[in-house]
């Protein structure tokens, strides 16, 4: 990654004086300004709010709302990111990555992404879907011989036939009768590696008949035990040589080198509705047995814009291709049917669909979302959040760490509802 001195300079002067900075241009002929000053000095493509579409008065109350959270003690410590047309116009960082040492938030803090984790493994799927290896219609047992033949929970603690052998398109998609992740507690699916997993799982009976309900489960560690198979490489080698390499994510991965360790946010919990942080901060610093393709992952907030960003752009970033358009249009194509809602913590969602690793905004006003029309996104469980906009062109990064962090009922405010309300208010001019 490249950091030039004049970036880095300009960058500086204009963070250091925010009141009274208003726009730089540096010598690779980004704009600098207050919003956009932490995404230059890190070499990232920059532009100002209004050349972009974008109010600064706009920008200026999604800074000022999330450090309000912060300093009513109501988050530790947050980033936000957000580009449009491929330029950052928006890169906040503040607070703390631990609030019991406080220890501050830094715009190359390292965080425990969770289920962001899955459309990355989707994305590698999808790399191997062009290649041959696999179809939408195949039955997963083609490929997972274990699978084959298993048995359905049916009526009075029964057992029956799948109607429709499940396929690598329910599994891309939580259709594929598997049950919620809490169903396999018991089960201790991460308990060695990803083989042992399989074999766990070919001895349990589906919850539901395929393709008839959304259950956010195993499917996506399934997935990751699928990129090994089919690519003959363990699931972190194939990230890294495939994805985080071509795409400059030089701070992703499943532990962090022990270097790198004292970047990593600290996870965060509520005492009497007050944001308290651990007494120590436990970072896996070698490989981990299990490489959970659902949930494993860490990494900082460029690192992922530059993931949703290359998506975006459908599937290639600075001359680097990791999936073809097409590949990535299908991505965030909606493949469940209308009666299997996604249902992530309540009634299921209306407006919204499914493709491959990505929940789809197919209906904003059903949705009850400003986000545009075919938005797709996901989220971690401590509270990491992105969305990808092709309607409006346009890429929102959201870090902090939280335990529960993306339940409604942990304590966390609802960032998910807050950013997209700003975002699309400061989007004053959508013919940018």
């Amino acid at each position: 990654m490249i950091r030039t001195s004049a970036s880095l300079l300009a960058a500086s002067a204009c963070a250091a004086t925010l009141a009274g900075c208003t726009m730089v241009t540096d010598m690779m002929g980004s704009t600098v300004t207050p919003h956009s000053a932490t995404a230059n000095a890190l070499g990232m493509p920059t532009a100002s709010p209004e050349s972009q579409g974008f109010s600064t008065a706009g920008l200026d109350q999604l800074t000022s709302e999330f450090r309000g959270l912060v300093d009513q003690k109501k988050l530790a410590g947050v980033t936000t990111l957000l580009a449009r047309h491929g330029k950052v116009v928006h890169f906040d960082t503040y607070g703390a990555a631990n609030a019991a040492t406080g220890e501050p938030l830094k715009p190359d803090s390292i965080f425990r992404i969770a289920s962001m984790t899955k459309p990355i493994a989707g994305v590698a799927m999808m790399q191997l879907w062009e290649q041959g290896k696999w179809k939408l219609s195949d039955p997963v047992s083609k490929h997972i011989p274990e699978f084959k033949g298993l048995k359905v929970k049916g009526p009075n603690n029964t057992l029956v036939e799948q109607q429709t052998e499940m396929t690598m398109a329910q599994l891309m998609s939580h259709t594929a009768g598997f049950g919620v992740s809490a169903v396999y507690n018991d089960a201790n699916l991460s308990a060695t590696d990803l083989q042992g997993m399989i074999d766990k799982l070919a001895k349990l009976p589906l919850e539901t008949q395929p393709g008839t309900a959304w259950d956010y489960g195993p499917s996506v560690n399934i997935q990751g035990y699928l990129v090994e198979k089919m690519s003959g490489q363990s699931l972190d080698v194939y990230f890294d040589e495939h994805i985080f390499r071509p795409l400059g994510m030089v701070d992703t991965g499943f532990w962090m080198p022990p270097e790198k360790a004292g970047r990593v946010v600290a996870i965060h919990t509520y005492t009497d509705g007050v944001i308290t942080g651990p007494a120590e901060n436990r970072v896996a610093t070698t490989k981990p047995s299990f490489l959970s393709g659902s949930g494993g992952l860490m990494s900082t907030a460029e690192d992922y814009w530059r993931f949703a960003q290359a998506v975006l752009n459908g599937g290639e970033l600075n001359g680097q291709r990791i999936l073809q358009a097409d590949t990535v249009k299908l991505m965030r194509t909606n493949v469940i049917s209308p009666t299997a809602k996604v249902d992530l913590y309540g009634p299921g969602q209306e407006g919204i669909g499914f493709g491959m690793d990505f929940a789809i905004v197919m209906d904003p006003q059903k949705a009850g979302t400003p986000q545009g029309l075919n938005t797709f996104y996901w989220g971690g469980a401590f509270g990491t959040w992105f969305w990808i906009d092709p309607t409006n062109d346009l890429v929102f990064v959201g870090m902090i760490q939280n335990l529960n962090g993306s339940t409604p009922t942990g304590g966390t405010p609802q960032t998910r509802v807050i950013s997209p309300r700003i975002t699309y208010d400061a989007l004053t001019d959508r013919s940018k």
